[in-house]
């Protein structure tokens, strides 16, 4: 049983999004999720206690996700550092672990350093000098997982995967990055045939790197629409967010934004 936690009251807007009891509604799909990530491991031939549900929590406004830590959710997923911040800022008295694992500015590299736990989406050396940098003021390391476009979309970030080996070679002069593996966004489909070749790609590029690279032993890839797919290709981490707190009102697209051609 939950400590009791303080949760507010809720607007008409809430209501309407949410439903009159939000904690019901989070406790009853976190329970749902479990269950699948249980029935993925088991056809999977893997033990439940090895892959780790990331909560993505973007979206849901600050005081509707102190229902979320109500029903037990400890770990926040955003997308938008700005986000992030003013959500950290309203919720501050509680004992959350944010995540980030949206695409970064380098401008933008100060916020998530004060308390990020992690970061899913280093893509490029000059994120890195930016963030290793910022992070030798904060005197802390962080836990990254380097992000790799699998889909080949023009429109998704993340290093190509001829690039990631060189990427890995050069880690090393970043000492407070922590690598801990891989993330991807696979193609955004409920088609698991086309979802399906951009996990095992990741897998794939996991198992060569891991040789020469021990660190990057973890596989972040897997949302709502295909988490159980991504488990059976050997995730470590899947990102869930709608599954859990229902449909966004705002597009996908707004929190994972175009990449800019070069």
């Amino acid at each position: 049983m939950n400590a009791p936690i303080d949760t507010p009251s809720l607007t008409p807007d809430d209501i309407k999004r949410f439903g009159p009891d939000p904690l019901a509604m989070f406790s009853r799909n976190l329970a749902s999720v479990e269950e699948r990530i249980v029935r993925a491991c088991a056809r999977a031939g893997r033990a439940r206690e090895t892959v780790r549900l990331l909560p993505i929590t973007k979206t849901v406004p600050a005081h509707i996700l102190r229902f979320a830590y109500a029903a037990g959710i400890r770990d926040f997923g955003e997308n938008k550092i700005q986000e992030a911040v003013a959500k950290r800022a309203e919720l501050a008295n509680l004992a959350i672990d944010w995540c980030i694992v949206g695409h970064l500015q380098t401008n933008k590299v100060k916020y998530l350093t004060r308390f990020a736990r992690e970061f899913h989406a280093l893509d490029s050396v000059r994120l890195a000098e930016a963030l290793n940098a910022r992070l030798d003021r904060e005197d802390r390391s962080l836990d990254v997982y380097v992000q790799v476009n699998t889909s080949a979309e023009e429109s998704k970030y993340g290093l190509q995967p001829e690039e990631l080996l060189p990427f890995l070679d050069g880690l090393g002069r970043f000492p407070r990055l922590k690598p801990r593996g891989l993330m991807t966004l696979a193609v955004f489909s409920t088609d698991l045939d086309k979802v399906r070749p951009c996990l095992e790609r990741l897998r794939e590029l996991r198992d060569v790197a891991v040789k020469d690279h021990p660190a990057i032993r973890e596989l972040s890839m897997g949302m709502s629409n295909d988490f159980e797919e991504a488990i059976v290709q050997g995730a470590d981490v899947v990102r869930v967010g709608e599954a859990i707190f229902g449909k966004r009102s705002t597009p996908d697209g707004h929190y994972w934004p175009v990449a800019a051609k070069p």
